[in-house]
């Protein structure tokens, strides 16, 4: 193993540094890995929460948060094409706008999906195995994607491709057997009564009354966490052979179809289910099959809910590692964790904590309700990347400049949107790393021969 420098941040070389990630990716793995995190879990469990926001309105809400994800993601692949090293928007922030900008959305990322890798573990375990061994199936599961990752990145891009290629067939068998059945019961009760949703969500009028346009942005607040996973693809930009042709690329052909299959979900839940329904719905898509007389297929599903956590639990480890190895390159987690494994090309160290990490908290308490603190990060990430996009002039300048604008204003109105509850807790993150951080740089200051912060040759 051997210590990794940073790569120069405006060019792309075909093969690593000293103790770099290896360019091993091309535009097809690159898109698996993207598909992977975005047709996750979020595609089984996020409609339930959104229908209860925006009741019948939760078209609207999911193509509200297609159009912010979409702003975001050309921000996103933009910035990565002129800068492919690993970190997404902490490098981007960091480079562009300054090492406090970069570390907000670095921090809010590394703790943020370090919860949701805890959650996802825990919600395949749940789809997978009885409850008496939930938490031992999870904490094995975590074992299983850490070894796997720590194989190389070509073969976490192989078994993603597995994974979305069976969950997109269940999905794809549910959409054509609930889209041919008749209506369901829950969606001829919502057409009978002219019922805006669960009209208990907040911001929803009282019965009878349309959801306001506070709980439409609530309800896309919440779907956007579930495919905003074409960030991996950033993440991974160290590791994508022509960064500059094939990120751009491989983000909009990823969110392209994910937002296709999301659009195809949310129409067969609210045939069968109504919004209301789908709303009081734990399982929606299974509720969705039976309510379509296609009992058989709810194991199924059941199965491919599990699946489709894995699936996300794989892609977010390797987005975290190479993160979190960004992030101790400049000395913003300790230093430790800035290394390379030579014959694997991954950063082994930093896979190895996060998977003791996540193991303790798939023990100890259940995550599954983090998806509202989870987008609050997820927002803030976006946030610092939209607004470094911003900077970026002449041929690093792909997209019109309105895009970055409207995926700016659009995250801080998604953050205002969600749960009182969610926000303070992710808030309540982010100033804990904050202080954190002041510490070590005061102690840096005052430590005698310190260089300044984020020198390379001071650490935490």
């Amino acid at each position: 193993m051997t210590a990794a420098p940073p790569p120069s941040a405006s060019s792309a070389p075909s093969s690593p540094g000293p103790g770099g990630l290896q360019r091993r990716l091309g535009l097809g793995a690159a898109v698996v890995i993207g598909l992977g995190s975005m047709i996750g879990a979020g595609v089984f469990s996020a409609f339930a929460p959104a229908a209860a926001a925006a009741g019948d309105l939760l078209l609207v809400s999911l193509l509200i948060a297609g159009v912010v994800a979409f702003c975001n993601a050309t921000s996103t692949a933009q910035l990565a094409a002129q800068h492919p090293t690993s970190g997404g928007a902490y490098a981007f922030g960091r480079e562009r706008l300054g090492e406090w900008p970069g570390f907000v959305a670095g921090w809010g990322f590394v703790v943020g999906k370090t919860a949701s890798c805890a959650a996802m573990a825990t919600t395949a375990a749940v789809a997978l195995v009885p409850d008496p061994w939930t938490r031992p199936a999870a904490l094995l599961l975590v074992v299983a994607v850490t070894v796997l990752n720590a194989a190389g990145i070509t073969r976490t891009a192989a078994a993603t491709a597995v994974i979305v290629a069976a969950v997109l067939a269940v999905l794809v068998l549910v959409v054509v057997v609930v889209g041919s059945a008749p209506p369901g019961v829950g969606a001829v009760v919502d057409a009978a009564s002219g019922a805006g949703g669960a009209g208990g969500g907040d911001g929803a009028g009282g019965a009878g009354a349309g959801p306001t346009p506070v709980a439409v942005l609530q309800g896309a607040g919440l779907l956007f966490f579930a495919f905003a996973g074409y960030a991996r693809i950033a993440t991974l930009a160290e590791e994508v052979r022509r960064p500059s042709v094939t990120i751009p690329r491989a983000v909009v052909i990823a969110l392209s179809a994910a937002l296709v299959v999301y659009a195809a979900v949310a129409l067969v839940l609210l045939r069968a289910l109504g919004s209301a329904g789908t709303a009081a719905s734990q399982r929606p898509l299974v509720d969705a099959v039976e309510a379509a007389g296609a009992g058989w297929l709810a194991p199924v599903v059941a199965v491919a809910t599990g699946v489709a956590a894995s699936g996300a639990l794989l892609a977010l480890v390797a987005g975290i590692g190479r993160t979190s190895l960004a992030m101790a390159r400049e000395g913003d987690l300790p230093r430790g964790l800035a290394v390379v494994d030579a014959r694997r090309g991954v950063p082994l160290r930093a896979e190895l904590v996060l998977a003791a990490v996540v193991g303790v908290l798939v023990l100890t308490v259940d995550l599954r309700g983090v998806i509202g603190a989870s987008s609050f990060g997820v927002l803030v990430y976006y946030l610092v990347a939209n607004v470094a996009a911003l900077t970026q002039t002449g041929e690093h300048r792909r997209w019109p400049r309105v895009l970055p604008v409207l995926g700016a204003v659009a995250c801080v109105a998604l953050v205002v949107t969600l749960p009182l509850a969610s926000v303070l807790a992710a808030a309540a993150v982010f100033v804990v790393g904050v202080l954190g951080r002041l510490v070590v740089l005061r102690r840096r200051r005052g430590s005698p021969g310190a260089g300044r912060s984020g020198s390379r040759t001071t650490g935490l």
